[in-house]
């Protein structure tokens, strides 16, 4: 069996031809792995999902060079669709949800993605309201009138649906109140420990990320600057700094890799 579920090697990724978003960025996650890819906005944390599941060609964007591979075998040169029915599931920012559909009815349109799965439609359906119980509550109600939260719960759970081998999910805790956001991380965590699913999370809460991840990846305007297990990049100053909230006094610094900044 292939220990990496997924490998990206070297990735270079441009928009318009023109803007260099990702910059030989590489990253690996094992199997049953959750590695969580942290970094400020525009950092390109998104775009290199949108690689991964490839779709970078829907806003204009292409991969100028470098690999990506899922289960030992090529994705760029694999259709979104077939992505999913291998097992891969991407669950977007932005909770994207079909409002006029019910919360059943959208869990239907991810079944479709079920095609060889080892579970049947009540079984899948079954864990996914075991999970979140109150999708069960509402599965007749339209998915536009759920909260927030659990509008995020019912993204998730199409993608559980599919019988996903590796999920990446883009900012689970966009928008939610604290508490939801609690509830969701260790459900995501659940999934990970009972389901065995290998997940690849974009997060800037990183406190709730490093709870759930193996291992983290920190991006700076489009590379990798820090990358390990996660007991050891807690311990680092520029992490304490920038995502824990911990100061070490001084002028802000860039941490990026032989680099310093003048104080301003």
């Amino acid at each position: 069996m292939e220990e990496y579920i997924l490998k990206v090697t070297n990735l270079e990724v441009l928009y318009g031809r023109a803007i260099l978003a990702v910059s030989d960025v590489s990253l690996d996650i094992k199997q049953g792995q959750v590695l969580a890819l942290l970094g400020a906005n525009g950092a390109g944390k998104s775009t290199i999902l949108k690689a991964i599941t490839n779709i970078l060609s829907l806003e204009g964007g292409a991969v100028r060079s470098g690999s990506i591979s899922f289960q030992g075998r090529d994705v760029l040169s694999s259709a979104p669709d077939d992505l999913v029915k291998r097992g891969m599931f991407h669950v977007m920012e932005g909770r994207r949800v079909f409002g006029d559909l019910s919360v059943e009815e959208n869990l239907l349109v991810a079944a479709g993605a079920c095609r060889g799965g080892k579970l049947s439609h009540k079984q899948v359906f079954d864990l996914v309201y075991g999970y979140f119980p109150s999708l069960y509550e509402r599965s007749k109600g339209m998915a536009g009138y759920l909260s927030g939260g659990e509008q995020q719960m019912l993204a998730i759970g199409r993608a559980l649906v599919a019988q996903p081998r590796l999920m990446l999910l883009d900012e689970p805790s966009l928008g939610l109140a604290p508490r939801i956001v609690e509830e969701i991380f260790d459900i995501i965590s659940r999934i990970n420990r009972e389901q065995g699913v290998s997940m690849l999370l974009v997060e800037q809460n990183a406190m709730m990320a490093f709870s759930v991840a193996n291992r983290a990846c920190v991006l700076e305007t489009g590379k990798v600057l820090l990358e390990g297990p996660v007991d050891e990049l807690v311990k680092r100053p520029e992490v304490k700094e920038l995502y824990l909230g911990v100061q070490s006094g001084g002028a802000r610094r860039s941490y990026r890799r032989n680099e310093a900044q003048a104080p301003t």
